[in-house]
């Protein structure tokens, strides 16, 4: 049984596998979503869109889509791959995502969103969840997103995660979606309380763990996403602040060893390192020399045959191993 009190949110172009793995070094306990991945890239990309790090669990594959015969067979795909939970996108507000008749449109056809989720768990025995908005346009009363959960919640689906602003289908960008909209957490607070049988997370605006913890007062799990992976070192107190875990804390010059056998075996197979170490620029923010930590790696790791010793020589600009 994973508990999700604290996730990654999926963040499109940055949660892939490399950055999962570095997330996992630094925290055993956090819950880890991959970047939204359409039906369409996994049953005819010619990538294997579904491959992930074994050291990554607890992970749960985001899956964006409407077609309820596609979402289910990449629902048995990701099963047999090994993944914890499926989470479907009824929340992203990108022009992509809507002309592909998925993501926050969704959330004004909520019987099609069940209709998926039943589907998909009756062919499965993982967890199927649903990550949605408050509301979408102008559709943004309370009883909309009532009804919405009232809808999708009998197909099966037990774990909501609701980013607390609604989504403007047109007129915004998808960042300013992340930024205008105002955020009530309130209306993510009451359907926790209208529905307590069901596991409620929250997203949205969270950037502490102290507005963490205020708000699993009120709810069962919060999902944080840009704070995160602009300043990922802060994963190495997620376990003992929002668990309580007696676990030592890893240091900076800790998690680079880690990292750097990483990139060599990554390297190895014809990786890239930087396709690794952008993830990894934010790690030493707020240190003397992190502006000349994240330049270094910016202009060096993209090289041909550039391995762990970029990593080791942008952190000796930060000081090293006393972090």
């Amino acid at each position: 049984m994973i508990s999700h009190k604290l996730s990654v949110a999926p963040m499109l172009d940055w949660t892939d596998r490399h950055c999962r793995y570095f997330y996992r070094v630094m925290s055993k306990r956090t819950v880890l979503y991959t970047e939204m991945v359409t039906t369409g890239a996994i049953l005819f990309g010619k990538w294997d869109y579904l491959a992930f790090n074994e050291p990554e669990h607890p992970v749960v594959l985001q899956l964006g889509g409407s077609d309820v015969n596609a979402m289910t067979e990449c629902a048995k795909l990701a099963e047999q791959k090994g993944y914890d939970e499926i989470n479907i996108n009824v929340g992203c507000p990108s022009d992509r995502v809507q002309n592909g008749m998925f993501g926050a449109c969704l959330m004004a056809d909520p019987s099609l969103v069940a209709d998926c989720v039943s589907s998909m768990k009756n062919a499965v025995n993982i967890p199927i969840t649903v990550k949605s908005r408050i509301g979408v346009d102008d559709q943004d009363s309370y009883e909309f997103l009532h009804q919405f959960i009232d809808t999708v919640k009998p197909a099966g689906c037990e774990h909501f995660i609701i980013h607390a602003r609604k989504a403007w289908l047109s007129g915004l960008s998808p960042k300013q979606n992340r930024e205008v909209p105002p955020l009530d957490y309130g209306r993510v607070y009451q359907i926790k309380q209208d529905f307590p049988e069901l596991e409620i997370s929250i997203n949205g605006g969270i950037k502490t763990y102290e507005e963490s913890r205020e708000h699993l007062q009120h709810i069962d799990g919060v999902m944080i996403g840009r704070e995160i992976y602009q300043n990922p070192y802060m994963l190495t107190e997620a376990d003992q602040q929002i668990w309580g875990d007696n676990t030592a804390i890893k240091t900076r010059q800790e998690i680079i060893d880690e990292m750097c056998e990483y990139i060599d075996e990554y390297v190895a197979t014809g990786g890239r390192s930087w396709h690794v170490v952008r993830h990894m620029l934010g790690m030493c923010n707020g240190l003397p020399g992190a502006k000349q930590f994240r330049r270094f790696l910016s202009e060096n790791s993209g090289r041909e045959g550039a391995n762990s010793q970029i990593l080791k020589e942008a952190f000796a600009k930060v000081g090293g191993g006393s972090f």
